[in-house]
């Protein structure tokens, strides 16, 4: 090949691959180098230059003029070097042009694959540059291939992967369907080589060389399964979202089966549940068939900690909410007894979403359990304080109902205090917690007794 068609196709080659001249040309100059040191050796000093103006490939050799050679390949004698200056002297460097067509070859062919792993590198260079920005984006593919349980998703002009764990367990692919799904990562080779102790990007690490092991990279990792991929389905059916009057707060997901979606609205006049359903369910429909069927809860936010935690147990209706703490994040939802089943779901899979969604750690009892287990504790207090002396079960009955649940708030009032309650009256109450006060008495001096047989074994045994 000439030099002239040798630039032509480059130019070629610049167009088709969308890459940039000067990096074709500087790549071309390496190759040219690396196959002359396979001639002249590995410590030669060769440049290599194209010139595209008057189409011609120059390379040159550099040479310092010695007494004597000791390394032909960086040195030579004043003798030969007369063939290339008047008047060498030693300490001179003199400039050899060499003639390219003299290529041998096997210089010629290592030529050839060093620049096409070059022009590989390059190509996979501005991939990666072309897919890192579009992470997040919801692009469509066609099935290529499969890789043991993950699928080689065809972009076009690279490949993609959707592993297993990223796909929706229900579905199934055949070569040449159609798939939708959400760029979640871009990585390089070095990325997947310093991914650590991160289980995920472990994962997507296993799927991208069991895919190609010489691809080298770019890795497109795609995922049906993402919250964000149902995020920017709802976007595309509803314009009031990319407005940002309809807020997604959050999603939580069980791929394929069921989703629950925190929704709000800027506008007190807007419904975000209505908004997102459509008319007719026209817009959510859409996302589910995108999603295999996939049931979405649209739940309505509130500022108020128990309206949104009643709310995300729907479709179940909750009769109230009891905080059991706010620090750890644990409540317990009181719902009918008929509305049970539901609030569990099968599984435990819609108390489990409701949890994530919420960050509360939920449990759901019904009516009558709750009722069960009052009765129960009710029962126990009564029991506790009928040992008191000078309480019966029915007084016991009146104090847990008033709130005295412990012989040490009975042993703390006064008097009068208990006086007031109904059926008690002033001689039964100073008996109640002189009865209190003993019985305390006893129990501390008991305790006491205890320690001291305690205490005395272990100095017996040591």
């Amino acid at each position: 090949m000439e030099a002239k068609e040798l630039v032509m196709a480059l130019e070629g080659l610049e167009r088709e691959k969308n890459i940039k001249r000067e990096d074709i040309l500087k790549t071309i100059e390496d190759a040219l180098v690396s196959a002359l040191r396979k001639n002249l050796g590995k410590t030669a000093q060769i440049s290599a230059k194209i010139d595209t103006e008057a189409g011609s490939i120059k390379a040159f050799q550099t040479l310092n003029v010695v007494e004597a050679v000791t390394n032909p390949e960086t040195e030579i004698d004043v003798e030969q070097a007369k063939a290339y200056v008047k008047n060498p002297k030693v300490g001179d460097v003199v400039t050899n042009t060499l003639d390219v067509e003299d290529f041998s070859r096997i210089a010629a062919q290592i030529a050839k694959q060093v620049l096409i792993q070059k022009v590989r590198g390059i190509e996979r260079e501005n991939f990666y540059k072309e897919y890192k920005p579009r992470e997040g984006e919801v692009i469509t593919g066609s099935v290529r291939r499969f890789s043991d349980r993950d699928i080689i998703v065809d972009l076009g002009k690279v490949e993609a992967i959707l592993p297993y764990c990223e796909q929706i367990k229900k579905e199934r692919y055949v070569n040449g369907s159609r798939v939708k799904a959400i760029i979640t990562k871009v990585l390089s080779q070095n990325d997947l080589a310093n991914v650590g102790d991160d289980p995920v990007l472990s994962r997507y690490k296993s799927a991208a060389y069991k895919m190609d092991k010489g691809q080298r990279g770019p890795y497109i990792i795609l995922s049906r399964t993402s919250p964000k991929f149902m995020e920017e389905l709802f976007k595309v059916e509803v314009p009031e979202i990319n407005e940002g009057i309809v807020e997604i707060k959050n999603i939580q997901r069980d791929p394929g089966f069921r989703a629950k979606v925190l929704v709000s609205s800027i506008d007190h006049k807007i419904d975000p549940i209505g908004t997102c359903v459509g008319m007719r369910g026209i817009r959510i429909r859409a996302v589910m068939n995108e999603l295999s069927g996939e049931r979405i809860d649209l739940i309505n936010y509130s500022a108020d900690v128990s309206t949104v935690l009643m709310n995300a147990i729907s479709p179940a209706k909750a009769s109230y909410v009891k905080i059991d703490s706010l620090s750890d994040k644990k409540a317990t939802i009181i719902v009918p007894d008929d509305q049970l089943a539901i609030a569990i779901g099968k599984d435990w899979q819609n108390i489990k979403l409701a949890c994530k969604l919420t960050g509360w750690n939920l449990e759901v009892k019904s009516e009558s359990q709750k009722a069960q287990e009052e009765k129960e504790a009710s029962e126990q207090i009564q029991t506790a304080l009928a040992d008191v002396e000078g309480i019966g079960p029915k007084i016991a009955e009146v104090l847990q109902k008033a709130g005295f649940t412990t012989v040490e708030k009975i042993a703390s009032v006064e008097p009068e205090h208990l006086a007031t309650l109904q059926g008690v009256g002033e001689k039964t109450a100073a008996k109640v917690i002189e009865g209190a006060k003993k019985y305390l008495a006893s129990h501390q001096a008991a305790q006491k007794t205890q320690e001291e047989v305690t205490d005395d074994n272990n100095e017996k045994t040591n």
